[in-house]
């Protein structure tokens, strides 16, 4: 044995357990570091041929590993945009160069002057754009994402489909007399609500909605005879109102059996004035009893209202919320995904890249293919344990001591060595 190779052996200790120690070291400084991953050195020991006669010593050498795909815990937080993933997969952020990449680090705030979605470390939050319906994902490629932007989310207004009326109408109440009901040109009405729909641009449309009752029942007679009512609408800001033209094809019929009982038609389908064509207005369930008037309306749409802020769901979806409590569907966070996150190539500020040893990125939504879940109001902590840190510290110290021994013990041999000669 070359009493050279021991001191090279004892450097070649010194080195790894110098590795070990700044892995410890790097690990204890981010224990509190959000979604950061714990790195190890792992030794492999590098021996070299030897006679029969003597023996070379050799190496070990180090290999830094990461667990990236550990699991950290998570901690809930009273932030409504700090998110944390329960199980496999990653973000995608992007630097200032629109660069992508993956973390776990989800403790995300709205950057006042851009409006985008920033983690502590400075990079931008990803994901599809909803406002031209559902997303075209491409599963192996991070195509189509964009920055989730809230001050995209403009001001919105929503115009009228759909509407309802429902309750009961008299049973008591007199018919008309023929041919003088609003839908045949008169004005003649028994009872009249209103409701107030919205345009294309949100502007209030406000309908009035004549009930005239044109038909008795007679329970009594051979065969008994339906009570029938008229429902006709009118636009209220239309001159004149009435007895003028109903809004077209906006009159219809409502017949009742001897039980009071709503049957046939119970739907009427009109265009809205400068809204939407085909408004539903449903009048299912209405009844013809012996009480009061006494109806219930409703309808979609609203007026412009600007955003107040956004909500994430459990899916990855982000809502734009509106100051009237409307909540729109804006953006979807994917979650991406690696075969070996473990082998993932670490970066500043705790994001990874995907390597030839990690395998290629596959891009899918919360929940799907064996990707975890999104938890809201929530970070995923370091999976660092600071116990089982300094445990490390103190092998990789003893260890460090050990070596310098056998470098010392080479080299005072080597003085024994060399006084020989004098």
């Amino acid at each position: 044995m070359s009493l050279y190779g021991v001191l090279r052996t004892g450097v070649s200790g010194m080195n790894a357990q110098s590795n070990k120690l700044g892995t410890v070291a790097e690990n204890i400084q981010n224990a509190s570091t959000t979604g950061y991953k714990r790195s190890s050195t792992e030794f492999s020991s590098l021996i070299l041929s030897s006679g029969k006669g003597a023996y070379n010593s050799g190496a070990v050498t180090t290999t830094v590993r990461y667990s990236i795909g550990d699991q950290g815990p998570i901690s809930y937080t009273t932030s409504g945009s700090d998110l944390a993933i329960s199980g496999n997969g990653f973000f995608v952020v992007s630097d200032g160069a629109g660069t992508p990449y993956l973390t776990r680090a989800g403790n995300f705030v709205v950057d006042g002057p851009s409006g985008n979605l920033y983690n502590a470390a400075g990079f931008k939050l990803m994901g599809y754009n909803l406002s031209k319906g559902d997303p075209s994902v491409a599963l192996n490629s991070l195509d189509g994402l964009e920055p989730v932007n809230i001050s995209s989310m403009a001001m919105q207004a929503r115009p009228s489909r759909t509407g309802s009326i429902t309750g009961n109408l008299p049973f008591d109440a007199t018919a008309v007399a023929a041919g003088t009901s609003p839908g045949a040109g008169g004005a003649a009405y028994t009872k009249k609500s209103s409701l107030v729909t919205y345009d294309n641009v949100g502007n209030k449309v406000k309908l009035d909605i004549y009930m005239t009752k044109i038909a008795d029942a007679d329970p009594l007679a051979t065969p008994p005879t339906s009570g029938q009512w008229e429902v006709s609408v009118f636009d209220s800001s239309a001159t004149p109102t009435l007895p003028g033209t109903p809004i077209t094809s906006a009159t219809g019929t409502l017949t009742f059996d001897a039980m009071g009982q709503l049957t046939g038609t119970d739907t009427l389908s009109f265009d809205i004035p400068n809204g939407q064509a085909g408004f539903s207005l449903s009048m299912k369930g209405m009844t013809q009893l012996a009480g009061e008037y006494d109806v219930e309306g409703a309808a979609d749409g609203n007026a412009p209202t600007a955003v107040k802020g956004a909500e994430f769901g459990p899916d990855g979806t982000i809502f734009a919320v509106y100051e009237d409590g409307t909540r729109i569907k804006a953006y979807k966070i994917p979650i991406a995904d690696v075969p070996s996150p473990d082998n993932l190539t670490p970066r500043a500020g705790n994001i990874y890249e995907a390597s030839i040893d990690s395998g290629g990125i596959q891009v899918g939504f919360a929940g799907q293919g064996g990707r975890g879940t999104i938890a809201v109001g929530a970070l995923e902590q370091s999976n660092v344990d600071i116990g089982t840190e300094l445990t490390a510290m103190i092998e990789a110290q003893t260890g460090y001591t050990a070596n310098s021994k056998v470098f010392q013990t080479g080299s005072e041999l080597l003085d024994v060595l060399m006084n020989l000669k004098r």
